[in-house]
């Protein structure tokens, strides 16, 4: 049974920075990782995905700011979050695909606020 557990999430001031890991445990390749948020009221929204040969995909209002990494022999992903603004509120869920299946984690609140 494939799991993915995240941490890394907590309170952090305005302009902070934050790194969420996500560790995937049940199968030992994904296609693409990557993580979504959702804030209060919100749907689901893509901030940032990667493929196992390293290729990125980032949503509009995470580029510049956020870094997405992997390692492939940890089966982990990374997300570096700097310049953090309020309205980065959300819980940020970790997603993993293998073939036609997607695979989420149960998410970490990052809440940004002074």
């Amino acid at each position: 049974q494939v799991q993915l557990v995240e941490s890394g999430g907590g309170l952090v001031q305005p302009l902070g920075s934050l790194r969420l890991s996500c560790v995937a445990s049940g199968r030992s390749f994904f296609s693409v990782m990557g993580w979504y948020r959702q804030a209060p009221g919100e749907q689901r929204e893509l901030v940032a995905t990667i493929t196992s040969s390293g290729s990125t995909n980032y949503a509009d209002s995470a580029k510049g700011r956020f870094t997405i990494s992997r390692d492939n022999d940890k089966n982990a992903v990374y997300l570096q979050m700097n310049s953090l603004k309020a309205e980065d509120t959300a819980t940020y869920y970790c997603y993993a695909k293998y073939a036609w299946t997607n695979y989420w984690g149960k998410g970490t609140l990052v809440t940004v606020s002074s």
